[in-house]
């Protein structure tokens, strides 16, 4: 912070710099004993308040620094000339940002300006703060006082790029209209609409010529304030009709009006410059500004020929275009340029077909899920147009091939198979000419690791029967290898690639299919000693060999249903991370593993050693947190929930120092990208769930516990702003950030799991499966989001809904409940009743329908998939209406008198039927993969626990409060009524979570040593039998034969650790960690207790044991 004639906001800076070294070094103390001593010597000076205020708030006294920094802001209110010392303002508003109140940070300054609005410094802080609060008007109106104030060419940016932000997040059309509104009474502003105005072509289009000459009328009235003008006739049909296309024009109205008189000066301007007339499909007006003076300013040639290039083709001059991106290919034995630059000649081919698909808006805009290739569209071209352009395509290719010196530039070799796919595409290929340039690019880069990607396009548009053949070519190179091994092992590998890729290992027989991954793994140890001498974290050779045996072993399971082949997959990865720790595909691989067998523990275990962090953990977490979710591992689900929000919510604070200094050096393009990357990370669908479960999580965390649960709502402000949010997320667009391409085949998605279901036959290939054309992948990004919006409103719902139900547990043994303000029963019982409502519509029925249905499920008429795939869902539902109907005065059915009564026996028996299935549907734990074990936890952690605390709001509302109560007949039979459905309720919970108690103590009593040998059991084969163990075999028998000279030191002191019988045991114990998380048959013990208690205080036990349990349950 500088400091004018050697004083700091007013204070010699001898003085303040002890203070802020000591703030950098974090000695706060020390910090706060110097700011002490300042303010007894200026107890008047805001600065010296800003900077305590700023040491009190990194000590974590945030009420103190807040009023300090109110202090501050009086002193300055009350003394004009101090509002000139941006020192102070700056401090202070360091300290509103971290105590999130910027509202009073830009008060502070729009006080200051409009004190002295001739403040560059001033109005320069000011512009800080709308770019943290996002206000892009303001940023706009403020950067062009800026302006005219000084008539920099940055300000005009500044103001430039601020309506780009707005036109990016299509704010609606009224809101543009006040803008101009607000702006308007500018004579520059005016000025520049006239020049938008101007571009407008009145002969072609009519409708703007009436508007146009309106618009001269508000111009002769520009001295006076537009706001009392009355509008021109059709204004608002012309400028708020798009306001997207209206903002650009006023944004190239004012740099336009800036290059008349004063041209510009940075390149970064002129991009902004094309880019605002590219969004406005003027691309001859910025062709024409590019081929001029103003494009000098790109200094980079090539640079400069790509943006021609792209408005040529976008403005239907593809043979220039094509001209254009010759010259660029051409350049590729330039040293400065990047050789093997594939989008290049896609721009290329595509300009030379007359096909501009390569520059659609928005189909391949996703950073995160990029497309593979372009979807080209069939050319119109007549025949011998497109035979002779095919033609001069490959002759320029063969020239480029010819030019080419360098073995690793894949490019021009690709560009062939390419203009043949084109050919299949418009009707006039041939197949043996796709499968012999295949050949040829195989020949010389088949051992690429690249390989299967870069042909994996033009391998889907051949036919079945060339695929075969394709393969039997690739298949006889092997007759003759590569004399370099390393070369011949990536042709191998490469070969397995493919036909995993064409879907030739989905179609073999098992016992194939079995010899395919012992070959692998066979080629894999093979390999081994061409690594011996590669640091720990360099890729090794023939790593991908592994993760291709692992998708084959599982494939094996899928078909099978033999569990042997699933631990071996998990064997086969543990044994490549004991050689090599740090190979992120085993890990995923693993952790989905791990899942899929229901050992969530080693998957939490697997995730967190990627350790992953920023962006990461957005594009990542897919893989573990549905898991987590569903899991008992509440301490990891909370950290894990804890770190991510953590990560958006410090983006969110900082994004906007980020932009802020894009602006000051000039990078317009990078200030798009962050406001529009904070944008996207808003909106993030993960965010909005993270948001959501972890006020869940809270309260299933002190569900034992009504007051501590009473504690929690209260600071979810009894569940009303999830309630809004449940209102508001129908409105929201939601983004999809995920990583997919990083998941492996059988659960593409987190809504997929292939293994769950039946083998789906030979036709099954999952690459073949995966969502390529962007239409599909638009119908399913739409299905997710309905998906994810019907989640979180159910969820959103839980706090208010568990709220309101404990009230009216109590408010129904109770007159009515109106302390310190709260709801009386009649509003409880009136906005319960609507909730419940708006819950029954999301399961698709309507109230009473919904009754039936529940009704019918617990009487045994129908069976408990009437409930669908929401049965979690549809029992919360029961028990919200359980707690609705004790304090209502309405029917649940019209033909039944159950008002205030409850429904406690429909409750009980739902819980214990589906507990019970659960319960028998789980034979074993170890061994089997688990699909209703998070069903159980879920089933316990959320309704049952739900129906607890109704269950402690009756008891605690029956127990005596000391006061005397009126006699009433009808309110005592009423009590007794409520109180015998607890009674029962309690009773009947409490046999079925002693029924759980019971199994998990069966499963806990298991041998260590007898689970471990089951596992390993299942991976000894015998002679001809078909059963799994031949690639665990392989691996076993390596051991014994590695020696360090052949292998390396490193290699075989890792492989010595390795044992099959310490990854079964260590399975074992990811097994006893779910169901050890919180001892589970203390409680259960102390049943024998009960005999000897009082009715009261067995009533009160029960209550706290079934809560006990509750918590203690996996």
């Amino acid at each position: 912070m500088a400091s004018k004639f050697g004083l700091a906001g007013g204070i010699p800076e001898r003085r303040v710099r002890p203070i802020w070294d000591a703030i950098d070094s974090r000695q706060f103390k020390n910090a706060l004993k110097h700011s002490t001593s300042l303010l007894a010597k200026c107890p008047n000076s805001p600065y010296a308040l800003a900077l305590k205020s700023l040491i009190l708030e990194r000590m974590g006294k945030s009420d103190e620094a807040l009023s300090v920094c109110l202090n501050a802001k009086d002193l300055l209110y009350k003394n004009d000339s101090l509002l000139m010392d941006d020192l102070t303002l700056s401090t202070l508003q360091i300290v509103f940002q971290r105590l999130d109140r910027l509202d009073l940070a830009t008060g502070c300054y729009e006080y200051a300006c409009s004190k002295f609005p001739s403040n560059l410094d001033l109005m320069m802080g000011l512009f800080n703060c709308y770019v943290r609060e996002y206000s892009f008007v303001k940023q706009q109106q403020t950067a062009i006082k800026m302006y005219k104030l000084v008539g920099e060419e940055r300000f005009l940016l500044w103001a430039v790029c601020s309506i780009q932000l707005q036109v990016d997040l299509d704010h609606d059309h009224v809101e543009w209209l006040q803008r101009i509104l607000i702006a308007g009474s500018d004579k520059f502003v005016i000025n520049a609409l006239l020049l938008a105005c101007s571009n407008l072509d009145c002969s072609k289009n009519l409708q703007y010529a009436k508007p146009r000459s309106n618009l001269l009328k508000v111009a002769a009235v520009q001295q006076s304030d537009l706001v009392s003008v009355e509008l021109p006739e059709h204004f608002l049909d012309v400028f708020c009709g798009n306001g997207g296309e209206k903002l650009a024009m006023l944004a190239e109205g004012l740099l336009k009006k800036h290059v008349a008189s004063h041209s510009l000066h940075e390149p970064e301007a002129l991009i902004v410059y094309i880019s605002i007339l590219e969004q406005q499909a003027r691309y001859g007006d910025a062709l024409e500004i590019l081929s001029g003076k103003l494009g000098s300013l790109l200094i980079i040639e090539v640079d400069k020929q790509r943006i021609q290039g792209r408005l040529l083709a976008r403005s239907g001059d593809y043979a220039t275009g094509a001209d254009i991106y010759e010259k660029i290919l051409e350049l590729w034995t330039a040293v400065t340029y990047n050789p093997d630059d594939w989008e290049c000649f896609l721009h290329y081919l595509g300009c030379l077909l007359e096909d501009g698909s390569s520059w659609s808006n928005g189909v391949h805009n996703d950073p995160i899920n990029p497309q593979k290739s372009v979807d080209c569209k069939v050319s119109q071209l007549p025949d011998e147009v497109f035979h002779s352009r095919i033609s001069t395509s490959l002759a320029f290719v063969k020239k480029l091939q010819a030019d080419t010196s360098d073995d690793f530039i894949r490019c021009p070799y690709l560009a062939i198979l390419e203009i043949e796919r084109r050919k299949q595409l418009h009707g006039k290929g041939n197949d043996d000419d796709i499968v012999e340039a295949l050949m040829l690019y195989f020949l010389k880069f088949g051992h690429l690791a690249s390989f299967s990607s870069d042909v994996e396009v033009f391998l889907q548009v051949l036919t079945p029967d060339k695929k075969t053949e394709f393969l039997a070519k690739l298949m006889k190179t092997l007759d003759s290898p590569a004399t370099v091994p390393t070369k011949a092992l990536g042709q191998s590998i490469t070969i397995f690639k493919i036909q995993e890729l064409t879907g030739n290992l989905y179609k073999v027989p098992v016992l194939e299919l079995e010899s395919c991954a012992v070959q692998m793994v066979k080629m894999y140890c093979k390999s081994l000693p061409l690594s011996k001498d590669l640091d720990p974290q360099e890729s090794m050779y023939g790593e991908e060999l592994l993760s291709m045996v692992c998708n084959v072993l599982v494939q094996l399971f899928w078909r099978t249903r033999h569990l042997g082949y699933f631990i071996e997959a998990i064997m086969v990865l543990e044994f490549g991370l004991t050689i090599r720790r740090y190979i992120w595909q085993y890990k995923i691989l693993l952790l989905h593993l791990y899942s899929h067998l229901g050992v969530i523990s080693l998957a939490y275990e697997w995730y967190k050693s990627l350790d992953m962090k920023n962006i990461l953990m957005e594009t990542v977490s897919h893989h573990i947190l549905p898991q987590m979710l569903a899991s008992p591992l509440w301490g990891d689900l909370n950290n894990l929930l804890k770190d991510y929000l953590k990560f958006m919510d410090d983006h969110f604070r900082e994004s906007a120092d980020l932009t802020f200094l894009a602006y000051r050096h000039r990078n317009y393009s990078k200030v798009i990208e962050f406001v529009q990357f904070k944008e996207r990370l808003q909106r993030s669908n993960q965010y909005l769930v993270a948001r959501v479960e972890t006020s869940v999580l809270q309260l299933k965390q002190k569900a034992d516990n009504i007051e501590e649960e009473e504690d929690v709502l209260k600071n979810l402000n009894s569940g009303v702003h999830f309630v809004e949010l449940s209102n508001e997320i129908g409105s929201k667009t939601l983004t999809f950030n995920e990583d997919f391409h990083s998941r492996p085949w059988w659960t593409p998605t987190t809504e997929k799991n292939y293994l769950l279901g039946p083998f789906e036959g030979l036709s099954y290939c999952p690459k073949e499966n995966l969502v390529r054309n962007f239409i599909d992948l638009l119908l399913y990004t739409k299905e997710r989001e309905e998906n994810v919006r019907r989640v979180v409103e159910k969820k959103s719902l839980l706090p208010r809904m568990i709220y309101l139900s404990i009230h009216s547990a109590s408010a129904s043994l109770k007159e009515s409940v109106e302390e310190n303000g709260s709801i009386s029963g009649s509003k409880i019982s009136s906005e319960l009743k609507f909730l419940l409502e708006h819950h029954a519509k999301m399961l698709g029925y309507s109230l009473s329908d919904a009754v039936e249905v529940v009704m019918g499920v617990s009487s045994g008429v129908k069976s408990f998939e009437a409930f669908g795939s929401d049965k979690i869902d549809w029992i919360n539902f029961a028990v919200f209406l359980n707690a609705w109907n004790l304090n209502s005065h309405e029917p649940l059915q019209p033909d039944r008198d159950q008002c205030g009564r409850g429904i406690w026996h429909v409750v009980d028996t739902l819980l214990v039927k589906y507990i019970s299935e659960k319960i028998k549907s789980m034979e074993s734990l170890v061994c089997s993969p688990r699909v209703d074990l998070p069903i159980l936890v879920q089933l316990v952690t959320e309704p049952l626990a739900w129906h607890g605390l109704v269950i402690q709001s009756c008891v605690r509302s029956s127990l005596p409060s000391g006061k005397k109560k009126k006699k009433g007949g009808s309110m005592d039979q009423h009590s007794s009524l409520v109180l015998n459905g607890v009674r029962d309720s309690i009773q009947s919970l409490c046999d079925i979570l002693k029924e759980v108690a019971k199994w998990i103590r069966g499963q806990i009593d298991r041998s260590e040593d007898e689970s471990v040998e089951n596992i390993l059991s299942s991976l000894r084969k015998k002679e001809q039998d078909e059963r799994p163990g031949r690639v665990f075999h392989v691996l076993e028998s390596l051991i014994p034969s590695i020696n360090e000279a052949e292998h390396g030191g490193r290699i075989c002191q890792e492989l010595k650790t390795w044992s099959a019988l310490d990854v079964a045991r260590k399975i074992v114990t990811g097994d006893s960690t779910l169901l050890h998380f919180v001892p589970a048959l203390g409680a259960a013990s102390d049943l024998e207790l009960l005999p000897y208690l009082s009715a009261t205080e067995r009533v009160e036990w029960i209550v706290q044991a079934l809560h006990r349990w509750t918590r203690s349950l996996p």
